[in-house]
C-alpha cells in the first residue's frame, strides 16, 4: 500500500512540475487526449460530394455543432437547400425496422440521388428509397455487396478461365489444354482446335479479345515463370491454440517474370499472328490488349523490364506486322506506375500520350497512324498531375496540374483547361491552396473544395469556365482553435544544390514556450512514386501533432528524390534509396533552426513506417553525426527483400551493386546511436523477414537495439501498442527522461 501511495505521490509532484519539464505525466494524458480533445472541431466543410447521374444536382454532407446535414444543390439556380432531416429519415427507419436506429451507421457514401425527390440509400442489408417530398420511406431490394476482400498482390491463373462469346453471341473461344478452341454456343461437338503449340509452361492465355467484327481473336501465348511465395506464421491466431502458416504470392525483384507474346489469330484466313519478340523482349510488364473499333488492329503497352522503356504497339491483323506506335525511352527510369497516361482518339488516329521527356511531366498528341508527334501540348517548369476529362468533340482537356502559379507552394493542385494543339490554355482554379475538383457528367459545372495545412476548406460551385456560381460553404475552425490547437507552420529552404525549394511544416504543442529548448523529430516518407507532405488541411496529420505534445518539435519534408516535381528532382532517388533526400532535409532543418534557436538540432529523431521505415533507419546509419534516435516500423530494410514491381521502378534492374549499398542490412554495423524496430509478423506487403535480418545483422555487429514484434498485425506502423513504445522511446532517448508508465496516464 505505501508502494502505491508513494508512486502516485511521484506522478503527482511530475505533474505540478510540467511547465518546467518535457516528457512528463502531463504532457503525455495531453498527447494521449489530444485527439478526442480536437476530432470534429471542424465545421461546414464538406464531404461525399456526389453528382446525380444526370449531372444536374449534387449533394454533400457536412459536419456542424449539431450534428451531421445534408444538402441539396441545384447548379442552374444557384441554389442550395436541405436534402433531407437526418432525424426525420431515422425515425422512418425505426418505425419500418422497429427496432433503435443508429444515425451514425447511415453510410453516406452509399447515399445515391436519384432527382429532385428521391434518395436511395443502404441500411440494415437492404436498399431503401426516401420521396423527400412526400417523407415515404420504401424498402427495395437486398443490398449488393461489392466490396472485394483479398490478398492486393494475388496472381490469377491466367491459363484458365470461362469461354468468351463472340460480338454476336454464336460463337464462343476458350482455352483447353493450353490452346485455343472455338465452337458454336451450345454446341460442343463443333469444336475446333486453333492452336497446336500450347503447353504447360507455355500456353495461351484464358483472357481473350474478340475483334468487334467477330472475325479475329487476340490473347497471349505466356512462358510462365515460377512464382516466389511468401510464407508467414500466424503466431496467436483467434480461432485455435496452435500456430498457423499464411503464404502469399509475392515476387521479389531479381525473380523470373512470365512473358506474354500477343498473338491474333484470324478466322477468315486460319492465321495466327505473334507479335515481335525483338520489340517486346525482356518484358516487366505487357498489358491493355484493345482491338481498334474497325478490327484492323490491336494495340498493347509495353514496360521493358529496368523501366527505361515504355512503348505502345501496334499487331496488324490482316497482315500480322508489329510496330512501335509510341517508343518512350529514359536514361533513368519512366515513372510508369505514377505517371503513365494514354488516351486513344477516333479510333487511334490520334493518341494523347503523358511524357516527362522534356524534364517535367506533360502532355503530348501523337499520330496513332504514323507514331509522329504532331505537337507538345502542355510545357514549362510544372506538372501536369492528372488527365480529368479529354474531350474530342470540343479538342480540349481538362487536367490537374502544380507549380504553375510560381507565387504558390508547388506543390497545390489546380485545375486546367487545354486545347488538344496547345493553345488557350485556361486557369479553371486559382486560389491560394490545394484545390480538388469534382465535376457533373459532361464537365459543364464542378465543386471546388481547396484548403492548406493552415486554412481551412472552402467550397465554390463552378462552371466549365471556372467562374464562381455558388459559394457552398466556408469552413469553421473556431471550435478547433478554441481546444489551444495551433496550425502547423509552412517553411522552406534551399535543397543541396542551392537553388531549388525543399517545402515541409513545423508542428509545435500546444503549450509551446519559446524559451524551452525542444528536441526535434522528423516524420519521414520517401517513397519516390508521389510527394507526401500534407498540403490540405489536417488537424492531426499522420498523429504528428500528439507527439508533439511530449514536448518535441515535429517536421515533415519533401525532400529530393520524391515526385512531383522536375525530372531532375525525382531522378536523385534512381539506384540511391538511401539517399531519401537527406542532404535537403539536414539542410532545411538547419536552416529552421538558425530562425527558431529552440529547436535543438544535437537532439533529432526520427521515424516512419514502411518505406518511410526504410530511411529511418538509413538516418542512424548513413547520417548518424545528425539523426541520433530513430523507430522504423515494417521497414523494406533490404530492396531485394521487397516486392518486385516497387524496387525495381526505383533500384533499377538487373540486380546490382547499389542494392547493397542502399541495404540497411548490408550497412547494419554503421549503426550508431539508438534505434527501435517495430514489425507485424503478418505483415504481406513488405516481408516482415526484412526487419528480422536487419536485426540478426545488428546482433552479428553488436549493435544494441530494439526489436517489437506484433502477433497477428499486418502492414502497420504498430497499432496503438507500437505508439506507445515510439513515445516513450523518444522521451527517454532525446529528452533524457524516464518515460512515466502507462497505467498511470
Amino acid at each position: 500500500m505505501f508502494n502505491r501511495y508513494f508512486y502516485l505521490f511521484a506522478l503527482a509532484v511530475l505533474a505540478n512540475v510540467s511547465s518546467f519539464a518535457q516528457g512528463t505525466v502531463e504532457d503525455f494524458r495531453r498527447a494521449k487526449e489530444l485527439r478526442g480533445k480536437i476530432t470534429n472541431k471542424v465545421y461546414q466543410v464538406p464531404t461525399q460530394i456526389k453528382w446525380n447521374e444526370q449531372g444536374d444536382l449534387l449533394w454533400y454532407e457536412k459536419n456542424t455543432p449539431t450534428g451531421k446535414q445534408f444538402i441539396l444543390v441545384d447548379p442552374k439556380a444557384a441554389s442550395k437547400s436541405t436534402l433531407f432531416e437526418l432525424s426525420a429519415l431515422t425515425n422512418a427507419l425505426k418505425a419500418a425496422l422497429n427496432k433503435p436506429v443508429d444515425a451514425a451507421s447511415l453510410v453516406s457514401d452509399q447515399i445515391k440521388l436519384i432527382d429532385r425527390d428521391l434518395v436511395e440509400f443502404t441500411y440494415d442489408g437492404y436498399v431503401w428509397s426516401w420521396n423527400r417530398s412526400t417523407s415515404k420511406l420504401d424498402k427495395k431490394d437486398k443490398a449488393k455487396n461489392d466490396r472485394r476482400n483479398g490478398y492486393w498482390g494475388h496472381r490469377f491463373d491466367d491459363s484458365k478461365g470461362e469461354p468468351i462469346a463472340s460480338p454476336d453471341s454464336s460463337l464462343i473461344a476458350y482455352i483447353k489444354n493450353s490452346n485455343i478452341y472455338l465452337a458454336k454456343k451450345g454446341d460442343p461437338k463443333s469444336e475446333k482446335q486453333l492452336t497446336f503449340d500450347g503447353s504447360l509452361g507455355d500456353y495461351y492465355a484464358a483472357h481473350i479479345h474478340w475483334s468487334p467484327d467477330g472475325k479475329k481473336l487476340a490473347t497471349s501465348k505466356v512462358r510462365k515463370a515460377e512464382l516466389r511465395i511468401l510464407t508467414l506464421l500466424e503466431s496467436s491466431p483467434m480461432d485455435q491454440l496452435q500456430p498457423k502458416l499464411q503464404t502469399r504470392d509475392y515476387p521479389k525483384p531479381g525473380d523470373a517474370i512470365s512473358q506474354y507474346t500477343p498473338v491474333i489469330y484470324n478466322l477468315e484466313t486460319s492465321q495466327l499472328f505473334p507479335a515481335d519478340d525483338k520489340l517486346i523482349d525482356n518484358q516487366f510488364s505487357v498489358s491493355r490488349i484493345d482491338w481498334r473499333e474497325d478490327s484492323r488492329a490491336i494495340t498493347f503497352e509495353f514496360n521493358k523490364r529496368g523501366h527505361q522503356q515504355y512503348a505502345v504497339l501496334e499487331l496488324d491483323a490482316n497482315k500480322g506486322s508489329s510496330r512501335y506506335l509510341i517508343n518512350e525511352q529514359n536514361k533513368t527510369f519512366i515513372d510508369y506506375s505514377g505517371k503513365r497516361f494514354r488516351e486513344d482518339i477516333r479510333d487511334g488516329k490520334e493518341i494523347i500520350w503523358a511524357s516527362e521527356r522534356d524534364g517535367w511531366n506533360h502532355l503530348y498528341r501523337y499520330n496513332g497512324e504514323t507514331g509522329a508527334v504532331i505537337n507538345q501540348i502542355t510545357k514549362g517548369d510544372w506538372v501536369v498531375r492528372r488527365v480529368i476529362e479529354v474531350d474530342d468533340a470540343k479538342k480540349q482537356i481538362i487536367f490537374e496540374a502544380s507549380g504553375k502559379n510560381k507565387k504558390q507552394d508547388p506543390y497545390f493542385i489546380q485545375y486546367y483547361r487545354v486545347n488538344f494543339d496547345g493553345s488557350n490554355l485556361t486557369e479553371l482554379t486559382k486560389e491560394d491552396g490545394s484545390h480538388s475538383a469534382s465535376f457533373n457528367k459532361d464537365y459543364s459545372y464542378f465543386v471546388d473544395v481547396y484548403s492548406r495545412i493552415d486554412q481551412v476548406p472552402t467550397a465554390v460551385l463552378r462552371n466549365s469556365d471556372g467562374k464562381a456560381v455558388l459559394t457552398l460553404e466556408t469552413g469553421d475552425d473556431e471550435a478547433l482553435r478554441a481546444t489551444g490547437w495551433k496550425a502547423p507552420e509552412v517553411f522552406t529552404a534551399k535543397a543541396r544544390d542551392g537553388k531549388t525549394d525543399i517545402w515541409g511544416i513545423i508542428i509545435r504543442p500546444t503549450n509551446f514556450d519559446a524559451t524551452k529548448k525542444y528536441p526535434v523529430i522528423e516524420y519521414i516518407y520517401a517513397g519516390p512514386h508521389s510527394s507526401f507532405v500534407p498540403k490540405t488541411f489536417i488537424p492531426n496529420p499522420s498523429g504528428m501533432q500528439e507527439l508533439a505534445e511530449l514536448g518535441f518539435i515535429v517536421v515533415q519534408i519533401d525532400g529530393m528524390g520524391t515526385s512531383n516535381r522536375s525530372k531532375a528532382f525525382h531522378d536523385i532517388c534512381w539506384k540511391n534509396l538511401k539517399d531519401a533526400g537527406f542532404p535537403d532535409r539536414i539542410l532545411w532543418m538547419k536552416d529552421a533552426a538558425k530562425q527558431y534557436p529552440y529547436m535543438d538540432l544535437e537532439h533529432v529523431g526520427i521515424y516512419g513506417t514502411s518505406a518511410g521505415g526504410q530511411s529511418s533507419t538509413a538516418a542512424m546509419l548513413f547520417h548518424p553525426e545528425f539523426y541520433k534516435v530513430a523507430v522504423s516500423s515494417c521497414g523494406c530494410h533490404d530492396n531485394r527483400m521487397d516486392k518486385i514491381w516497387w524496387n525495381e521502378q526505383w533500384m533499377g534492374w538487373p540486380i546490382g551493386p547499389e542494392y547493397s549499398a542502399c541495404s540497411n542490412i548490408d550497412n547494419a554495423a554503421n549503426l550508431q546511436g539508438k534505434l527501435m524496430l517495430i514489425v507485424g509478423e503478418l505483415d504481406d506487403n513488405v516481408d516482415p523477414s526484412s526487419t528480422y535480418q536487419l536485426t540478426n545483422a545488428l546482433i552479428k555487429a553488436s549493435k544494441d537495439h530494439e526489436l517489437i514484434v506484433v502477433p497477428g498485425m499486418g502492414h502497420s506502423s504498430g497499432g496503438d501498442y507500437g505508439e506507445k513504445k515510439r513515445r516513450d522511446f523518444f522521451v527517454k532517448h532525446l529528452m533524457g527522461v524516464n518515460p512515466p508508465s502507462w497505467t498511470a496516464n
